[in-house]
């Protein structure tokens, strides 16, 4: 990407992205409702023109070659998008005479994707008979049936239930070993992050403010974090108070605090004022995103997202 942009009016979606990702790398855009994390994979994906700047992907530039751009990538949308008065087997049949996968591999091709998502067995069900998660993974089975280099996981879980997202989790990790691919993942769970990419960019506001490791950006905190639930409205007056205390801040009612050592700091820090509740922790992605930002990471769009898959689950 360079100084990749789009604004809406005086609204700047994205604001001047320059990145690199490298290839067979799970790349992790993470990021709250309305940073930009979808703007960012449409454009990518050719279906948002930006306002400024391009991006090169597998080689072809997203404004001038869109067509070669799209040849080249795969792409699982937030919301479902398979038919679902069809079979599994016929969703992706006609997906490979829109790609134009070769007639003589085409059979075979469908049921190596199928094979990879664990859909084998129900090819001949229709959709509508899926679960959410198997609708899911149908989708990711037809963005591979044409070999992509690059593919992109816009909000791949978003609304599955904890033993869904780790079904989901293992069938990524299995496409990037087995399909040798590219995927760059939007995401609002931390723990998915965490697990799953070798890089992440925390984009805030349209703009990439972390690139690092998961690790790494963990590290970056340094020490541990103590949260707590008290009466006391003034951070600052606690970490003047309190020299072992790095940072002090109210992120959605909670007192949180950045110490050296936790087991050591939180008994002294429980004598000097009153709490409601204390716990601590090392630092976690979503602490990281909070000492960037100053807010919580929200998932409120999973509300609407649940109502669409309700039906099949």
């Amino acid at each position: 990407m360079e100084s990749l942009a789009k604004h809406y009016g005086n609204l700047k979606a994205v604001d001047d992205l320059t990145l690199d990702i490298e290839e067979n790398e799970v790349f992790g855009l993470l990021g709250s409702n309305g940073a930009g994390k979808t703007t960012t994979i449409h454009m990518l994906a050719t279906l948002l023109k930006p306002t400024s700047g391009t991006a090169i992907v597998n080689g072809y530039d997203i404004v001038r070659q869109p067509a070669k751009v799209r040849s080249s990538i795969g792409i699982v949308f937030q919301a479902p998008s398979s038919d679902d008065i069809l079979t599994g087997y016929e969703n992706l049949y006609i997906h490979s005479l829109l790609y134009s996968v070769p007639r003589s591999i085409r059979k075979k091709r469908i049921e190596e994707v199928l094979e990879l998502v664990g859909l084998l067995d129900r090819k001949n069900d229709r959709v509508r008979t899926y679960s959410g998660g198997m609708r899911r993974r149908l989708e990711i089975a037809r963005g591979l049936l044409h070999k992509p280099r690059v593919m992109f996981l816009d909000e791949p879980t978003l609304g599955l239930d904890p033993a869904s997202r780790e079904t989901m989790w293992q069938y990524v990790r299995r496409l990037v070993n087995e399909e040798k691919v590219t995927v760059i993942l939007t995401t609002h769970y931390m723990e998915e992050a965490d697990k799953l990419c070798n890089r992440i960019g925390i984009i805030d506001k349209g703009k990439i403010v972390a690139l690092d490791t998961p690790a790494k950006l963990k590290a970056g905190l340094g020490g541990d974090v103590i949260k707590i639930k008290t009466k006391i409205k003034d951070a600052d007056a606690v970490a003047r108070k309190l020299s072992f205390v790095k940072k002090a801040e109210f992120v959605d009612g909670v007192l949180m605090l950045q110490v050296h050592n936790a087991k050591r700091d939180l008994p002294i820090l429980l004598q000097s004022i009153e709490a409601e509740q204390a716990e601590f922790s090392s630092p976690t992605l979503n602490d990281v995103f909070i000492h960037l930002t100053g807010r919580n990471i929200r998932e409120h769009a999973e509300d609407e997202f649940m109502k669409r898959y309700a039906k099949y689950d």
